[in-house]
């Protein structure tokens, strides 16, 4: 197995170009994982550690930069104003040692359904961008909407890093949820991000673990965007009533395709999605009722 250690980002994308097969590591909590038990044997690993430029991140106007290798500790620890469905997704994900280890990056590229941080970026809404370079073709932006296209698969190519994430910065409540046989350091047998935009009057949703990828409930958002358009609820902030919350909850169940498994059934996934979406958007309109009545 061929071991590359490039320096700056320039190498990093020139070993990739010349060993297209070669897996980059950074944490390395999945890749480690896969190695220790032979189930990928990849035929060389390219270490991303030296490019401290994947460690950083900013906020350029409404949008934050996020490096592939920022760890899940800082997201929660610096990211939980900006990025808060995020953050929340971030102390579910394992034990704090690989918390302090993992990122964003490594879970984009695994692209496994039930990754933690894809729910929650799905609901930051459809200006999420996945920042990937080559060196043949230079940068790319890939939308998080085109960037899961299989089971554990996703839509770079070969040659391609991930370099950062762009995330638009909150503009209203998000929330995460997760049903596993504890709170971390376990599969999400289901798991859903949901968050409120306000400015452009739209929501955002992610279905986790209960899908051959990582996809949203559309049906559910257009519904419920719907509802608060007609009924000015963006404007006074009033009570949604039962009936909207549980259509709500109904339609994200509809939207999965889950399987038995043996963390759980799909029956039990469907159930579980209902009663997370119910939930997070409960959570998510009372804290934006009291931002309205603060406001009035």
């Amino acid at each position: 197995m061929e071991f590359l250690r490039p320096a700056t980002w320039d190498e990093a994308l020139a070993a990739k170009a010349e060993y297209p097969t070669a897996l980059p590591i950074a944490g390395g909590t999945d890749v480690m994982v896969e190695m220790n038990f032979d189930v990928h044997r990849p035929s060389a690993l390219l270490d991303l550690n030296r490019l401290t430029e994947l460690t950083e991140w900013t906020i350029e106007g409404e949008v934050v930069k996020l490096g592939a290798s920022v760890p899940y500790s800082r997201i929660i620890d610096e990211l939980s104003g900006p990025l808060p469905g995020l953050a929340r997704a971030a102390h579910t994900v394992g034990s704090p040692q690989i918390r302090n280890r993992g990122g964003v990056g490594g879970n984009l590229g695994g692209a496994s359904p039930a990754g933690d941080s894809h729910p929650a970026l799905l609901a930051a809404g459809r200006d999420v961008f996945v920042e990937v370079a080559s060196q043949a073709r230079g940068t790319r932006m890939i939308a998080i909407d085109d960037f899961y296209v299989g089971v554990k698969r996703n839509s770079m190519e070969p040659d391609e890093l991930i370099r950062r994430v762009h995330i638009p910065v909150a503009d209203g409540p998000q929330e995460f949820s997760k049903i596993g046989t504890r709170n971390a350091m376990v599969i999400a047998v289901a798991a859903f991000g949901f968050a409120l935009h306000p400015k452009n009057h739209t929501v955002g949703t992610g279905i986790g673990s209960a899908a051959p990828t990582p996809r949203r409930a559309v049906e559910a958002e257009e519904y419920l965007q719907g509802v608060l358009a007609e009924r000015g609820l963006w404007e006074s902030g009033a009570l949604l009533g039962t009936e909207v919350i549980q259509r709500f909850g109904e339609l994200v169940k509809a939207a999965a395709s889950p399987i038995d498994d043996v963390r759980g059934t799909a029956d039990y996934r469907r159930h579980t999605l209902a009663v997370m979406a119910r939930r997070t958007l409960t959570w998510c309109w009372n804290d934006y009722s009291k931002q309205i009545r603060s406001a009035a």
